[in-house]
């Protein structure tokens, strides 16, 4: 397992609002670099809101990389991809496969991860995607969610990461014919390894850190496992919201064993979902949770999109991984882990806050359905759960590359992305 770096500190910052201003901000304020990841880029105002702080950081020489997912971000413009490129910003798809009789072939191993790192010095890690249904005056449909502002030594590992993903996603890309053609005649793929650097971080507060992430090769489990070490070891409390939770089977029994053994355990759900199957889904769990110990509570205020939790008064997790079979095997994700009681009491304090006010709690009462389609219904729910990750590798995997957007872009944006448009509605 990864080692604690001690020396940190951590900021939350609760949806849009919160999270862009200040994003947008640190990145005007850079000085010499600016990696990003995120699975969903829209070309609206949050976008062109990016769009603009990148342009004028590029525009004083910072140099910027920024990776988006050929699945999340497929209806970007030419023009918007063109400003960039032209600017001197490095602009990755991640895995942009082509349309197969008029269907997507990425459906699966997405880049869902939503990293900024910021002169090395500053990073950010979450769920928020660049979309206006990340704020408030979207509507009821604009999400809850969470994101983590973060200085200190675990920066430099953040930092290294993101500079390792775009150095092996260039070398896959390298190995199609497409990708040497690109290698050859793009200057600025050429330079991405000549201008890479590794920073020194000096600690700046008390907190401690694991940077944890999920991928398809030798770290399959360790979010999860992360998860499942919280539990086994909590003693008082725990509280998990999760936007799309249909677990693993041992993920889910020790979330049941340890609301049987006396801890406070409190999942905070979708009320409201984007996707009605997403409720259904956990709705199949919910009489062997309840009848477990396990308390829950649905929001409903607006579609909860948050990838948040807390164990006892030190242990945080803030990230993109949901708790369901994209994210836990299949998807691409990051999480960060937090060892600190004063951030622990404040993200406490904000879920509180969403249990009193904004969600509804379920009891046995709620559910209406009868005991006889519960037993049918449980006996493939659970085997299902127990046999998901192993399926789960036998799913299409693609070669998992990043394709240099170039300045001199075909009209159709399907080249860039290779797939559809993607609706809002898709798990993110």
């Amino acid at each position: 397992m990864t080692r604690w770096v001690s020396g940190n500190q951590f900021r939350l910052l609760e949806n849009g609002e919160e999270f862009f201003p200040r994003v947008f901000e640190c990145i005007a304020a850079a000085h010499r670099e600016v990696v990003l990841e995120t699975f969903i880029l829209f070309e609206d105002k949050v976008g062109m809101g990016l769009h603009a702080a990148l342009l004028q950081a590029a525009a004083r020489g910072v140099q910027i990389d920024i990776t988006i997912d050929g699945y999340g971000s497929p209806d970007l413009s030419p023009g918007f991809i063109s400003a960039l490129t032209q600017a001197g910003v490095r602009v990755h798809v991640f895995d942009p496969s082509p349309r197969l009789w008029g269907w997507r072939t990425n459906l699966f191993r997405r880049m869902h991860r939503k990293i900024v790192v910021v002169d090395g010095q500053r990073a950010f890690v979450g769920g928020i995607n660049y979309s206006a249904d990340h704020l408030a005056d979207f509507g009821p449909m604009a999400k809850q969610d969470y994101a983590v502002e973060i200085e200190g030594p675990i920066v430099a590992l953040i930092h290294q990461f993101v500079h390792k993903a775009l150095a092996a996603g260039q070398r896959l890309a390298a190995t199609t014919l497409t990708g040497r053609l690109r290698e050859r005649f793009s200057a600025s793929a050429q330079t991405l390894a000549q201008t890479s650097w590794s920073p020194t971080s000096t600690p700046v507060g008390v907190a401690g850190a694991i940077f944890v992430t999920r991928d398809n090769g030798k770290h399959t489990k360790d979010i999860e496992q992360h998860y499942r070490i919280a539990l086994r070891a909590a003693r008082h409390r725990i509280v998990i919201a999760n936007a799309y939770f249909f677990p693993g089977y041992r993920l889910l029994k020790e979330i049941r064993r340890a609301a049987r053994r006396g801890v406070d355990v409190r999942l905070i759900l979708q009320g409201e979902p984007d996707m009605a199957i997403v409720k259904t889904a956990a709705n199949m769990l919910y009489h062997y949770l309840l009848t477990g110990g396990v308390q829950i509570f649905e929001y409903s205020e607006r579609p909860l999109h948050g990838k948040v939790a807390v164990a006892d008064d030190a242990w945080a997790t803030v990230g993109s991984s949901n708790l369901d079979p994209l994210s836990l095997s299949l998807n691409l994700e990051a999480n960060i882990i937090i060892k600190d009681r004063e951030f622990n009491q404040y993200l406490s304090g904000r879920l509180d806050h969403l249990m009193q006010h904004g969600c509804k709690q379920i009891g046995t009462g709620d559910l209406v359905e009868s005991s006889g389609w519960r037993l049918v219904r449980s006996f493939f729910v659970f085997h299902l759960l127990r046999r998901y990750p192993a399926w789960a590798g036998w799913l299409p995997g693609h070669v998992q590359r990043l394709t240099l957007a170039m300045q001199a872009s075909p009209p159709a944006s399907t080249d860039l992305a290779g797939a559809d448009a993607v609706s809002q509605a898709d798990p993110v």
